[in-house]
């Protein structure tokens, strides 16, 4: 048994702050969260009577497989083994910067689901996983390579062209240990020769593909810019979008209607053109993240007053976008309208909702998992102390305490 002595604790389950609060906890489980005065020191202490203590964060939008290179292209140079390595790698990182959850939006040669199976096997140890496995593209769409004709197989995901064929994507990657399904409805920001705006995957293809997701009883994302794209995906069936930088008014209508969520990836962009300014990407990448930062925050605040459920990701490994670092997000979501209480929230209770593991994650409650974070003053007061994470509790164990 430990104790956990706090001196602010936000549990995630309201908005509120509580003080001088005692959280105990058996093996995985929270078994209570008491008053200090009521607590009977029967057990390890560890004292956090000097920090902000929290629920561990979920990362709803990472690429565990990538590292932050500006140079998607050359995760194809490595062998599979090694990219497993490094994502364990990246996936530490996260765990150390308060991540005790993550959800893998996606890479090559099912390494995500390689690395979920050894943290879940006790032979790594890393943050709890939920993985796509392989995206479904269309052929020259986000996730494709343009690469020459003759070199096949190097793709961040399945191409797919057609209803059966998105079937039978959809089918591998649950085969295979995949937890949720990816599907990229329109272009992107980081790859080359499509455009964010523009429709990749038919609607037929789309909602074959998320009907198996469906059937199965399993969540779903689509990677949308376009507003076009994400009502199409909508339509189809899907639970989350990801990015949706250049949605409109119909498009938030509908995500309200249908309870769709949303994982807005602000750092994504603003990286890309932070060092895109400096020359370390293309002019064509830059470009485009402009164009599609441009009225996001307008865009959030728009959802916000609406009440669209919005959560915390960050497309963790893309250019710039460095595992560990991502909880600079959380300031940027000040900048774009939320309040702190709204963004912590994000990254717990509304993104354990999301995976459909509220009962278990996301808040601090009794009968929940250990699954706890602290920072040294109050996020409240001053956001940018996420990115000094200073405890770490997964499922009852400690990997980090300062």
């Amino acid at each position: 048994m430990k104790i956990i002595k706090c001196k602010q604790l936000f549990t995630a389950s309201d908005e509120s702050v509580k003080e001088n609060m005692a959280i105990v906890v058996e093996k995985q489980r929270i078994m209570k969260v008491i008053p200090i005065n009521e607590c009977q020191d029967d057990g390890e202490i560890i004292d956090l009577s000097n920090k902000f203590v929290m629920p561990g964060l979920i990362d709803a939008h990472t690429h565990i497989c990538l590292d932050g290179s500006p140079n998607i292209d050359n995760i194809y140079n490595k062998l599979p083994g090694e990219i497993t390595l490094s994502a364990f790698v990246q996936a530490h990182k996260d765990l150390m910067a308060g991540f005790t959850t993550i959800r893998d939006e996606g890479g090559p040669y099912f390494c995500d689901i390689a690395l979920k199976k050894a943290i879940n096997d006790g032979l790594v140890t890393g943050p709890r996983m939920f993985v796509a496995g392989l995206g479904l593209t269309a052929t020259g769409g986000h996730g494709d390579s343009h690469f020459a004709p003759y070199i096949e197989n190097a793709s961040m995901g399945i191409v797919i062209n057609g209803e059966d064929e998105a079937r039978k994507a959809a089918r591998t990657n649950f085969k295979y240990g995949a937890d949720h399904l990816k599907i990229c409805a329109t272009g992107g920001v980081a790859s080359f020769g499509d455009e964010p705006g523009a429709i990749e995957l038919t609607f037929e293809e789309m909602k074959a593909a998320l009907d198996i997701a469906n059937a199965k009883g399993r969540t779903s994302s689509a990677h949308a810019h376009g507003a076009k794209g994400i009502k199409m995906a909508i339509q189809a069936g899907v639970t989350s979008i990801e990015h949706g930088m250049l949605i409109d008014d119909e498009a938030m209508e509908m995500m309200k209607e249908h309870g769709i969520y949303l994982i807005p990836t602000i750092i994504a962009a603003y990286r890309i053109i932070e060092e895109g300014k400096k020359g370390a990407l293309p002019l064509w990448m830059v470009e485009k993240a402009e164009k599609c930062l441009n009225k996001h925050g307008e865009n959030l605040k728009k959802m916000l007053k609406m009440g669209i459920k919005i959560g915390f990701g960050t497309d963790a490994g893309c250019p710039f976008d460095y595992h560990g670092e991502q909880a600079f997000e959380f300031e940027l979501m000040m900048r774009f309208g939320f309040t702190p209480i709204q963004a912590l929230l994000s990254a717990t209770k509304i993104n354990a909702e999301l995976l459909r593991k509220q009962d278990v994650l996301g808040t601090i409650e009794v009968g929940k998992l250990a699954d706890i974070i602290a920072f040294d003053s109050s996020p409240l007061e001053n956001i940018q102390i996420m990115t000094k994470c200073s405890f770490v509790m997964k499922d009852g164990i400690v990997y980090k305490q300062l």
